[in-house]
């Protein structure tokens, strides 16, 4: 049966790929595959392209790379000249109009990182991070024109443990992705997936911008550590010192630590060869990995030899 279904796929980074992978594996056709434009990448800036479509030359599937997908008459009479069974998108970045998710005979489907119907939007992985959750996932979902509102169909959870960051959740969830893809479309052939209404409360997971980035030492040491975990890997975090110098971080401990009542948050606690610990709400925030202005990733030694900051200096 999958042999005989035709699947068009949208999506763009390694994340999409994998579930792709996953997709053309199983036996489904892959008739067209869109993604975003060529990007420059790198110091030479080369045109990049995407991992999607790299994935879809290697398996002569024709791509397609539209700048815009609404109100673009030449892909929906593209579209509606495809006998698609599914539409299949997974972290393509472009909302789809009504006239679109219509085309495919079993529906369009949406691979969605997070356990809906809490975290909708843009970057679900990094605000469940961020906010301090103990899980995630992956929903497979049908789309309509709202943003992750359409009804649920399959779900798969993952723990975030404390050692966990960005690229290790995008890790786990890479890993279950392309298979709750392919048991979602398998199901919806057979009648066995059940689809559910969203309701409850729910978080806009918005894209994440440079100023929603900066580290705010009047937290908790624990909600410090969630952020930069969140954010540090893809995003990268920083801090400020007084004298308007910003510092790169991307790995830090957060430790209880009594008796700093009469200094300010952002304080500098501990400053020697080796350490730099800085204060929050409830103790300090000891910095592993920096990356100065100008400069390269480092461990707090490395930067310490080289950077001299004072007992004094504090971060705002």
């Amino acid at each position: 049966m999958r042999e005989e279904k035709n699947v068009v796929f949208m999506g763009t980074p390694e994340f999409a790929k994998i579930a792709l992978e996953e997709l053309y594996d199983s036996g489904y056709s892959i008739k067209a595959c869109f993604t975003n434009p060529d990007k420059p990448a790198g110091r030479g800036m080369k045109m990049k392209m995407s991992p999607v479509k790299e994935f879809a030359l290697e398996k002569n599937i024709p791509v397609y790379q539209p700048l815009k997908i609404r109100k673009n008459q030449e892909v929906l009479d593209l579209l509606k000249g495809m006998d698609i069974d599914f539409l299949v998108v997974v972290a393509y970045g472009k909302i789809l109009p009504k006239e679109i998710l219509e085309i495919p005979k079993y529906g369009a489907i949406n691979v969605h990182a997070s356990l809906l119907p809490k975290y909708r939007g843009a970057a679900p992985i990094e605000w469940a991070i961020v906010n301090g959750e103990t899980k995630t996932g992956i929903t497979t979902m049908f789309m309509d024109e709202g943003m992750d509102t359409g009804d649920m169909l399959l779900k798969q959870e993952v723990e975030i443990t404390e050692q966990d960051d960005l690229a290790t959740i995008y890790e786990k969830l890479e890993k279950i992705s392309g298979k709750l893809l392919v048991q979602t479309l398998d199901g919806i052939l057979d009648g066995s997936v059940v689809r559910e209404k969203q309701s409850g409360a729910f978080c806009l997971a918005p894209m994440i911008q440079k100023e929603m980035t900066k580290i705010d030492f009047s937290k908790k040491a624990h909600e410090i550590s969630c952020f930069v975990r969140g954010f540090a890997p893809l995003h990268g975090t920083y801090m400020e010192l007084q004298d308007g110098r910003k510092l790169k971080v991307y790995k830090i401990e957060a430790k209880e630590k009594e008796g700093n009542d009469v200094l300010p948050n952002g304080s500098i606690v501990t400053l020697s060869k080796n350490t730099l610990e800085i204060k929050c709400a409830d103790g300090v925030i000891s910095v592993l990995e920096i990356q100065p202005e100008n400069s390269r990733r480092m461990d707090i030694s490395a930067f310490l030899a080289g950077n001299k900051l004072k007992k004094e200096d504090y971060f705002i």
